[in-house]
């Protein structure tokens, strides 16, 4: 067994992850990487809640921001820069701390990543025709391939399933037949992973407040700048969790106050899939299960006490 050299510190939005990231860095003289989906977009500052200069603390940060709002980031392009951030850090003597909200990056990370097929632009085409019929012929199609995989796509998520139905329709067989030819990309005596857990109850209302401050910072004017850009709504980055009703109200097509109201909603339940993914993909993880802040350093102490000699 090696010495561990990378943590993963994953949890729900507005859980605390970017101060207990902040602390962990100091503990372990580590450099922070993004594990966020949004936070990968150079145009989504305040949506996404990217740390700001004054939230670094001085530690070092990789892969926020790099990435064009116009590009579909995925995965594995994700995975591939990740792997060369922590190559380059744990070169230096130092650790990495992996931090975010997307569950899938550290699926990608600690379990590996399914080899995709080639997928024959005569299927593409077919399945974006089936796009063009809405979302529920796209559901359909899923099922009927995948019936397993599809039930765990979010019910607007046209990305992901068209996704799906690509990949198992090249392969010729289910996603899960597909992921069982995986490798982890990090050997599983290099990290510890640690999941940041609080009570529902007591999230929910940060959520809220979180949005008025991301409001009060300019969020309305990152949507608009973003509207003017005249970007396929299809794409990933447009489909940040807050972004689609601000956008929708710049339309003129809801008042401001229901746009807010919508986005609280919207990133609730996206707390509500991110806490069923980590409970579900990551039970054996330590957890930190309180929004306080003194006691989630105490508990994160004690966890790097115990996992990293």
């Amino acid at each position: 067994m090696g010495t561990p050299d990378i943590l993963l510190l994953a949890g729900p939005t507005a859980s605390g992850k970017t101060a207990l990231s902040l602390h962990a860095a100091g503990r372990l003289d580590g450099e922070i990487v993004n594990a966020d989906s949004m936070q990968v977009y150079g145009g989504l500052y305040i949506l996404s809640a990217r740390p700001g200069a004054d939230e670094t603390g001085g530690a070092p940060h990789h892969l926020f921001g790099h990435a064009d709002m116009a590009e579909r980031h995925s995965t594995g392009r994700w995975a591939q820069a990740a792997l060369a951030a922590i190559a380059d850090i744990t070169s230096r003597g130092r650790r990495a701390i992996l931090v975010g909200g997307t569950g899938l990056y550290f699926k990608a990370l600690t379990e590996g990543l399914a080899p995709a097929p080639d997928i024959p632009a005569d299927l593409r085409e077919r399945t974006l025709r089936l796009a063009g019929e809405g979302l529920a012929a796209l559901r359909a199609e899923a099922e009927r391939l995948d019936p397993e995989a599809a039930s765990a796509i979010a019910q607007g998520d046209t990305q992901r399933l068209i996704r799906l139905i690509e990949l198992v329709s090249a392969a010729g067989k289910p996603l899960a037949e597909i992921h069982a030819a995986t490798e982890p990309l990090i050997a599983p005596d290099r990290w510890r992973g640690v999941v940041i857990q609080p009570p529902r109850e007591g999230l929910y209302p940060r959520i809220e407040a979180r949005f008025d401050q991301m409001m009060a910072a300019g969020a309305l004017d990152e949507a608009r700048a973003i509207a003017a850009r005249g970007l396929d709504p299809a794409l990933p980055a447009m489909k940040a969790v807050g972004l689609p009703p601000l956008l929708a109200h710049l339309r003129g097509e809801i008042a401001l106050d229901e746009a807010v109201a919508l986005a609280k909603r919207d990133t609730r339940r996206y707390a509500k899939r991110q806490y069923t993914w980590f409970s579900n993909q990551h039970p054996g993880w330590d957890r930190i299960e309180t929004l306080d802040p003194a006691q989630a350093r105490a508990g994160l102490d004690a966890i790097i006490d115990r996992q990293f000699p």
